[in-house]
């Protein structure tokens, strides 16, 4: 079963194909995916050797995509609770 969910994560989160490749509507989609922003601080880091100040919008963006999920995971926990 993860194999059906990981491979459309990794092939629209420019790991294999360049986003330039994509139609629009992959792009978009891709743009949503947290690996997506994770392989470019990695990228960033290992091949350009960027520093934080160049890592702050995939930084910010994976920090956004946290504190949502943690939210959202927080609410539905209370919710089981009761």
């Amino acid at each position: 079963m993860s194999v059906f969910l990981f491979l459309p994560i990794t092939l629209r989160s420019e790991f294999i194909f360049p986003f330039r490749g994509m139609p629009d509507w992959a792009q978009r989609i891709g743009e949503t995916l947290p690996m997506t922003h994770c392989l470019r601080m990695v990228r960033g880091i290992m091949l350009k050797g960027a520093d934080l100040s160049h890592l702050a919008i995939p930084l910010g963006t994976l920090a956004l995509f946290t504190l949502v999920s943690m939210a959202v995971a927080v609410n539905r926990f209370s919710h089981t609770l009761d």
